[in-house]
């Protein structure tokens, strides 16, 4: 905390780039554990420390990158805490990945995103990170916290994942009770896609 305190216009530029970051912290958050109201939550948690930490954040580096680490940390102490616990567990995603595929439709997002909560929660977040969230290889592995090589690893494994679900046409069946929830991601994970057309990969 040692750090030399912030004037006013630096407490505004960073109130500003945190306030611009919030739409991605929300898909990510989303997209980690699946529910709209435990991932609202995690966000918030995320911003209340990322501005108790301010003085810790370099100006001119990355707010996205900073703030992803932040609410990684928190959604992984959650965990810790089983607090997600059960809301996709291997056993079901194994189930709802070897059952019978429904009426012939064609694949829109949603049924995208139920293929993604089945991942393993690390692959996931890889791919998240590099697909919606736009980051580099290396700058995902930074926030993760592993080699790059590691990241290349999970985001392929995991794109092979959902290609062989969509492909073999074994997509979740939707659940009935988070619809809401879904229909919450898909709407995010589309404003992060829009928003990031200027982001290098």
């Amino acid at each position: 905390m040692g750090g030399t305190t912030r004037t006013a216009s630096e407490k505004a530029d960073f109130k500003q780039e945190l306030t611009d970051v919030v739409p991605h912290l929300r898909a990510f958050a989303r997209g980690l554990c699946g529910r709209a109201d435990m991932a609202d939550d995690l966000v918030q948690e995320t911003l209340l420390k990322a501005w108790a930490a301010q003085e810790r954040f370099q100006p001119g580096t990355s707010m996205r990158a900073w703030t992803f680490v932040i609410l990684r940390n928190a959604y992984l102490t959650d965990m810790r805490r089983n607090r997600f616990r059960g809301d996709y567990d291997e056993t079901v995603a194994e189930r709802i990945l070897t059952a019978p595929a429904g009426q012939e439709e064609p694949i829109h997002l949603s049924d995208m995103h139920r293929a993604l909560l089945t991942l393993p929660p690390e692959r996931r977040e890889a791919l998240l990170l590099v697909g919606a969230g736009g980051f580099s290889y290396e700058e995902a592995a930074n926030i993760c916290g592993c080699a790059v090589g590691t990241i290349k690893s999970r985001v392929g494994r995991a794109r092979a994942a959902l290609n062989a679900m969509l492909t073999d046409g074994s997509i979740p069946q939707r659940s009935t009770d988070d619809a809401a929830a879904h229909r919450a991601i898909l709407e995010e994970l589309d404003d992060v896609a829009a928003g990031n057309g200027s982001v290098s990969r």
